[in-house]
């Protein structure tokens, strides 16, 4: 069962039934198969905070200042009837199947954002097709249970990979690689964070100003006298509310929150000039120093296309603060804009579309969401043409780098944080019974050929390289590699592997990909359902009701 492109919306009337099931937890799914792996020392267990748990209400902010909202641990509110819709978002073409022949190599940059997720969500639960799906952020936006390196592990990651059977394909193969950062975070020297607000006009809304309001105080609450904090609001103009404020200060924070009022135009570009000084004023050496940027992205006033926003980013970039993006709100969104800031300031951008999701960034994510163990991390994998007869990356297609720029260490690439997993999904096709043929390929230095396919039974070899999170200068990059053989074959894989496989294909699905083949949503549901595992936040579970509510949306 397929579906058609994403080009219309649904009534209200045939939305208002659309809002997911209440949560359910269930019991372990036990893991079996092969797989190949590199560093296998696994952390304990960490006593898990549920969505669900005590959180700041609106009244705890001051009911002036939140409209009388109140915290929005469910869907948000469908819209009323005439809303226009100027959400924007750049869908990066798919890429096409490769032949391994001509083009053995695959190099992209690691990507850790989740917006995408939870932007779908949002929009599935109102009775929206979906826009902006990046399959690779529904993917990560999941934890796998990947073994993390041990503290004193020679490289702040470890790898693994899997190969089985393509469930929405059974003629191709399926790989699914696992990059897994160290939790220790790097530095005990603070964090140095500005807080840059968006408090324009557009912002005037209970899902927007109010719900980042509750959302801050939730990441207040993590600060102590070893952090400081900025604040900075922006609208026509922008403020300096808060300099070098004690992190343990938090009713000092909150009392700031609870001022924040929405009125006139959005001149972000001013706004981030202006944060990124006081973070420079306040730096801390071998610190964490970040901007946090809360907004909907609508910027009207000064620079505001994303190709002027990442120059600017991109002259800051070098000076060591990091950028967090959160965007908010609905039905004016600019994603493209706010992903745009992300990548190109060395940082991370998630959507927060309830106070639960900002739990989960802000709290239960707070190391990975504030610091980095890896920084410039690029992927490169090798297929092997006696395996592989051509290959596919889903997802990632505005990730794509030059095969020579995985080499390059001027170039830019994805920061991964403490305890974050980058994983991505290769469908591959295997090679026809037969003599091999010549890839012909001038990249040089190829493992599995020369000038003649060689004989290894691999189906590729992975590459990692990447920074320390002060590693600057040229030449300070690391490569570390994994095999991935015969014996990564499995006919059971992993809890994990079903589970991310059912992600991707609903991604496939919700982009109409080209090569969806027999993708359908009852597989989607079946396969996620039978790999739920412990699910400690619900959020496996959660993804099966959204399965259910896209069923009806589609």
């Amino acid at each position: 069962m397929t579906f058609a492109p994403r080009t219309t919306r649904m009534s209200l009337s045939a939305a208002a039934g659309l809002l997911a099931a209440a949560l359910a937890l269930t019991g372990c799914t036990a893991d079996a198969g092969g797989g190949a792996e590199l560093a296998v020392d696994v952390p304990g267990p960490v006593a898990p905070v549920l969505p669900g748990d005590e959180a700041p209400s609106s009244e705890s902010l001051g009911d002036d200042a939140m409209g009388g909202a109140t915290s929005r641990d469910v869907a948000p509110p469908l819209p009323e009837p005439g809303t226009p819709d100027t959400e924007e978002y750049d869908d990066s073409p798919e890429t096409p199947f490769q032949d391994v022949a001509t083009s053995p190599l695959s190099t992209f940059s690691a990507d850790v954002d989740t917006a995408s997720y939870s932007n779908l969500r949002r929009q599935v639960n109102q009775g929206v097709a979906p826009e902006g799906v990046r399959i690779e952020e529904l993917v990560n936006y999941f934890d796998y249970d990947y073994p993390a390196p041990a503290p004193d592990a020679e490289h702040p990651f470890s790898m693994r990979a899997q190969v089985a059977t393509a469930p929405w394909n059974p003629e191709h193969q399926l790989a699914m690689v696992g990059v897994q950062a160290t939790e220790a975070i790097p530095t005990s020297k603070g964090n140095n964070i500005v807080f840059l607000l968006d408090v324009s006009g557009s912002m005037d809304e209970p899902n927007k100003l109010p719900l980042l309001a509750e959302s801050f105080a939730l990441l207040v609450e993590q600060l102590d006298e070893d952090d400081r904090v900025s604040m900075v609001t922006y609208a026509g103009d922008n403020q300096v509310v808060a300099d070098s404020v004690p992190g343990s200060e938090h009713g000092v924070l909150v009392d700031h929150l609870r001022s924040l009022r929405a009125g006139g135009s959005t001149g972000g570009a001013d706004g981030l000039r202006t944060a990124y000084e006081l973070a420079e004023e306040n730096f801390v050496d071998g610190g964490n120093n970040r901007v946090i940027l809360a907004t909907d992205g609508d910027f009207n006033v000064g620079p505001s296309t994303p190709e002027e926003l990442t120059d600017l980013i991109e002259a800051e970039r070098e000076s060591g603060i990091y950028v967090s993006v959160l965007g908010f709100g609905m039905y004016n969104l600019k994603d493209s804009t706010m992903e745009a800031i992300a990548d190109h300031g060395n940082g991370n951008y998630a959507y927060i579309d309830t106070l639960a999701e900002a739990r989960k960034v802000l709290v239960d994510e707070f190391d990975s969401t504030m610091f980095v163990v890896a920084k410039d991390l690029k992927l490169q994998v090798e297929l092997n043409p006696a395996t592989v007869s051509s290959y596919r990356l889903i997802g990632y297609d505005n990730r794509r780098l030059e095969d020579e720029e995985f080499d390059d260490d001027t170039k830019d690439a994805g920061d991964v944080g403490a305890g974050h997993a980058v994983t991505a999904f290769y469908e591959l096709v295997p090679v026809d019974a037969g003599p091999g043929t010549d890839p012909g390929s001038d990249v040089g230095d190829l493992k599995y050929t020369e000038r003649e396919i060689g004989t290894s039974d691999d189906f590729m070899t992975v590459h990692v390289r990447y920074k320390a999170p002060d590693g600057d200068e040229p030449g300070t990059s690391t490569e570390v590699e994994l095999p991935v053989g015969a014996d990564a074959f499995t006919s059971a894989p992993t809890a994990d592997f079903l589970f991310a496989s059912a992600v991707a294909e609903l991604g496939l699905i919700a982009t109409a990909s080209e090569f969806r083949a027999d993708a359908s949503l009852e597989a989607v549901r079946e396969r996620a359902s039978s790999a739920l595992g412990a699910d400690p936040y619900g959020l496996r579970a959660e993804f099966v009701d959204l399965v259910d509510a896209y069923r009806r949306v589609a």
